[in-house]
């Protein structure tokens, strides 16, 4: 459904954000006159659950009760800042301030007490059912968030193009860093030079959910102390969203090359180590309802057994989530990324 509301170009709210977008405003004398309406949106970039900003406007003559919804764009329609914390309230002046994932649209709705939003939304919903009024911003000439997509493994994957900040490191990175070879495995690379690296990720484009997700990988012990390689699940509408098997020493010279995590990771009971020897190695999630079991293997065919933990506490719930795939540079000044380097996913594979 088109958002039926009145399209005008705010320049000079453009040029205060410094950023070039088309701001809509919907409001119907139906509702009484109230209105919603944007006085500070983040800037415009792929959705990532890493990474929250302020995003703020007024909702002119609102009622007690009423609040504002909101929505980020990435591929579908994200309500912000969470799933599960989807309201932003209005204060007495009329001022409502909250928190959103970056997008590439950002919607602001006003609803009446009682709404209910869904979580994922294709399409925004037309005033009326509970909605009085909505306002979306939309940026103009960034790059679509579906633009690019490789096969692998029997699934469609989204390439990463635009900026993002894993474990807090900025990182570039640039769709040609990422690919599927005729013999359907897929490669991912950091490519360029000391200070100007780019990395490579892919997500799936649709949520498995509980299930058995199995990844096999070539040699991971080649690489440098500031390379991460991560095998993710992830969703951005949830705080605590996130299970991790990560490959890296974190900047460091010594010490373990692997890691399970269950997020936040700064819960010491959330992260456990491993070390992956040289040689291709298997890592294996087994996710049930709150259950998460983690292992890893040497060799394709997971002939030994590396590692193994059962995480029973904090474990997410299926919902929007998806899986991905990201090598990147993690910002240690000690011991800075050197060249750039390569990693090959022979193989992944999901059982319900």
């Amino acid at each position: 459904m088109e958002v039926s509301s009145k399209r005008a170009r705010c320049a000079g709210l453009a040029a205060l954000l410094g950023a070039v977008f088309t701001l809509s405003c919907a409001s119907s004398g139906a509702t009484g006159g109230r209105s919603v309406v944007f006085t500070k949106v983040p800037p415009f970039a792929e959705g990532s659950p890493a990474k929250l900003d302020a995003i703020e406007g007024r909702a002119p003559g609102v009622h007690p009760g009423e609040k504002i919804v909101l929505y980020a764009k990435s591929g579908g329609w994200w309500v912000q800042p969470f799933g599960d914390h989807p309201y932003t309230p209005v204060a007495a002046d009329s001022v409502w301030k909250g928190r959103t994932h970056p997008g590439f649209a950002y919607a602001a709705l006003l609803v009446q007490d009682g709404y209910r939003p869904n979580p994922r939304i294709d399409a925004l919903p037309e005033k009326g059912r509970g909605v009085l009024a909505i306002a979306v911003v939309e940026s103009d000439g960034v790059p679509s968030a579906s633009g690019k997509s490789l096969l692998f493994g029997g699934y469609e994957w989204m390439i990463r193009q635009i900026p993002a900040s894993p474990a807090g490191t900025q990182n570039d990175y640039d769709p040609a860093n990422a690919w599927a070879d005729e013999n359907g495995h897929l490669h991912l690379r950091i490519s360029g030079r000391s200070g100007h690296w780019s990395s490579a990720e892919v997500h799936l484009t649709r949520s498995l959910g509980y299930g058995s997700y199995r990844f096999t990988v070539r040699d991971l012990a080649h690489l440098e102390p500031s390379a991460v390689f991560a095998m993710v699940t992830a969703d951005p509408n949830v705080v605590s969203g996130e299970m991790d098997i990560e490959i890296s020493k974190w900047g460091e010279l010594t010490g373990r090359n692997g890691q399970f995590v269950i997020q936040p990771y700064y819960v010491p009971a959330n992260t456990v180590q491993f070390q992956v020897p040289a040689g291709t190695a298997t890592f294996l999630l087994r996710w049930s309802a709150g259950r998460a079991t983690f292992q890893s293997f040497s060799g394709e065919n997971a002939n030994t057994l590396l590692r193994e933990h059962v995480f029973t506490s904090g474990v997410p719930s299926p919902a929007t989530e998806s899986v991905r795939m990201n090598l990147y540079v993690f910002g240690d000044t000690r011991n800075p990324l050197r060249q750039g380097t390569e990693v090959v996913v022979d193989s992944f594979e999901y059982l319900p």
